[in-house]
């Protein structure tokens, strides 16, 4: 690209008596170019500039403080009386000119002082605007508010509300129908009641809190097994739910049991018995979500019997287990009878004794015992029977016991009391006078099991 020339031709103001001559005008631009340099800081008063680039040609006046206005083209014979001024002396006119504006308009006597501090400020502003515009809330959007401190230390991590605890729901309590076998009557009662008079039947009151509660939650367990499964079982023409022998379970009516301790002087013990069934209410045990057969008996012989062993069928939860507090505080753990001969053939069904077996005095022998320490088979008179059908046949206390023959006469003397499967009744006394709670009474006497309540169980069956 070439360079272009630029000449600014600047016409002065004529003087009285100039001539238009070359030479006057020359002479007097000079003069005026010099005393403009020897005046810092004074602008012309009026200049005319004219900047002639190829055959272009504009016409600009500058004044002080002023506009820039455009004036036509001249005639080609006004060059004559304009001297040239290089562009080079312009602009240090014009360079005179900004320091002279610069030094009117500074901010102080030290302007460089002042650019830190406005840059910082500037900062500061950034810094606290841009935050607030990021979180000012957009125009349709709610305002969300912060959750309240929940105490955490500031180096936990953040924690959410403490969750509402769910409204627990009620369900209606269930009725109970017992068979009465003395009068051969129904009545119909609240299940909680039910429950109370099965516990003042089947356990002392003057058992420990623990271990009346842990019956009475045995007690719920049976009934509401029965309930669910609309068994009716054993129940002369089924009109009832339950009868109130050991059948099923004993019960005595509440209103009769209140009155009849109440005479006896046992307010306390009534007392502690609707504490119990009050403290265990509608708990029941649950094995896979199902309410199980919550059995029971009086006392173990140091064991309890596996299901199988007994009834013939395997129950998960109805295994084996130690008791060893039977012994200790059950007044009849042990018992001895006396029983003719003939009289126990005659219970077994038998009709006599073979010789060889009397000539060698084993007409009665033990085959098998089972894990719980009983007789699970034995042989009397050649005939082979289960230990639970020989205690139920002759009326014995427990299917562990032994014998000795005095001529016609044997003395049975048996170990416990009861079937011997489930929860012993004095066992969980003597577990509750150790400490134990009704739930680890429980969760030892039957295997595995869980907990569930009896009022949602029943409502679900109905529902259904």
């Amino acid at each position: 690209m070439k360079e272009a020339r630029v000449q600014v031709k600047v016409p002065l103001a004529p003087r009285p008596g100039m001539q238009g001559s070359e030479e006057s005008s020359t002479q007097d631009a000079e003069k005026d170019r010099l005393a403009s340099e020897k005046k810092r800081g004074n602008s012309l008063q009026m200049a005319r500039a004219q900047i002639v680039m190829g055959s272009n040609q504009e016409t600009v006046h500058a004044k002080r403080g002023g506009h820039v206005a455009k004036e036509p083209k001249q005639e080609a014979t006004e060059h004559n009386n304009v001297p040239l001024i290089e562009l080079d002396a312009f602009r240090k006119v014009k360079r005179r000119r900004m320091r002279s504006f610069g030094r009117r308009h500074r901010w102080g006597r030290h302007p460089g002082r002042w650019q830190p501090a406005v840059a910082v400020s500037a900062l500061l502003v950034l810094a606290i605007c841009i935050p607030v515009i990021l979180v000012w809330p957009r125009a349709g959007e709610q305002v969300k508010s912060t959750p309240a401190s929940t105490g955490m230390n500031s180096g936990t991590s953040l924690q959410s509300p403490n969750p509402v605890p769910a409204t627990p729901v009620n369900y209606p309590e269930p009725k109970v129908r017992i068979y009465l076998s003395a009068t051969g009557t129904t009545l119909e009662l609240p299940l909680e009641t039910y429950v109370t008079g099965v516990v003042a039947a089947e356990m002392p009151a003057d058992f420990k809190l623990e271990a009346l509660k842990a019956q009475a939650i045995a007690a719920r367990t049976f009934i509401v097994r029965r309930l669910v499964a609309n068994d009716t079982s054993g129940v002369p023409s089924g009109i009832a739910d339950v009868t109130d022998t050991i059948s099923h379970q004993v019960f005595i009516p509440p209103d009769q049991v209140k009155a009849d301790w109440t005479r006896l002087g046992k307010t306390k013990e009534w007392q502690k018995l609707q504490q119990a069934v009050r403290e265990s209410r509608d708990a029941v045990m649950t094995y896979q979500g199902r309410a199980i057969t919550a059995s029971f008996f009086s006392t173990s012989n140091g064991y309890t019997e596996n299901a199988e062993d007994v009834w013939g069928n395997v129950v998960p939860y109805l295994k084996s287990v130690a008791s060893p507090w039977d012994k200790e505080l059950a007044p009849g753990f042990e018992e001895t009878i006396t029983m003719k001969r003939s009289e126990i053939l005659r219970k077994m069904n038998l009709d006599a004794i073979p010789v060889s077996a009397d000539k060698n005095g084993s007409w009665i022998k033990v085959l098998s015992t089972t894990k719980g320490h009983r007789i699970k088979e034995m042989q009397i008179a050649g005939e082979t029977f289960s230990g639970p059908e020989v205690r139920k046949r002759l009326g014995l206390r427990s299917s562990q016991f032994s014998w000795r023959t005095a001529g016609d006469e044997v003395q049975i003397t048996t170990y416990g009391y009861g079937h011997g499967v489930g929860m012993s009744q004095w066992g969980a006394n003597g577990m509750a006078q150790e400490g134990h709670t009704a739930t680890e009474i429980l969760k030892h006497y039957y295997t595995g099991i869980s907990f569930g309540q009896a009022t949602k169980m029943l409502a679900s069956k109905q529902e259904k």
